[in-house]
């Protein structure tokens, strides 16, 4: 499948596919297995949990994504765009938490899609992601720099920042 070339009916269609996906990985991440879930990240991709508050409703939410590790640095990208709504709950409420293989940590958001590293860094994040880039016609592999900017130009790009240095324990 190549994402690249849906129409908007379809696109629509393989997000609330996701979004059933999205809604076991959360399911094995509460029964304590998201270790489990990373078992192949070259094929399943990284996967961690964003814990993050409704920038409306003050609901707290918890989306899995894909993300990569880059120079002690944690990124991932909303594919979907700058209409994602996980990310504009981000954007309005920066402070978050991750759920990651080795704990929960309390982060901080910083947009980066106009970094001078973009494209290294979403290179990165889609090689993180295992078989969701190439199935949204990402595949890092066949594309240069021209090619994966023209792909990726509605991405935007999250670093997240630690607040502190500890993971939080499980009470």
């Amino acid at each position: 499948m190549d994402a690249t070339n849906m129409t908007p009916k379809q696109t629509e269609s393989l997000r609330r596919g996701f979004h059933a996906l999205n809604r076991f990985m959360v399911f094995m991440w509460k029964l304590g297995m998201g270790r489990m879930i990373n078992f192949w990240p070259a094929v399943i991709g990284r996967i961690m949990v964003i814990k993050h508050r409704g920038r409306k409703s003050g609901k707290e939410y918890l989306t899995p994504v894909n993300y990569a590790l880059v120079d002690g640095g944690i990124y991932c990208t909303a594919g979907f765009g700058s209409g994602s709504d996980w990310y504009r709950n981000m954007l309005a409420n920066p402070d978050i938490e991750l759920w990651l293989p080795e704990g929960k940590r309390k982060m901080r958001v910083e947009e980066v899609s106009d970094s001078p590293n973009r494209l290294f860094l979403l290179r990165q994040v889609i090689i993180a992601s295992g078989f969701a880039g190439p199935m949204f016609g990402v595949d890092q592999r066949k594309l240069d720099d021209e090619q994966l900017d023209a792909v990726t130009k509605d991405y935007r790009l999250v670093h997240f920042i630690p607040v502190g240095h500890t993971i939080i324990n499980e009470s």
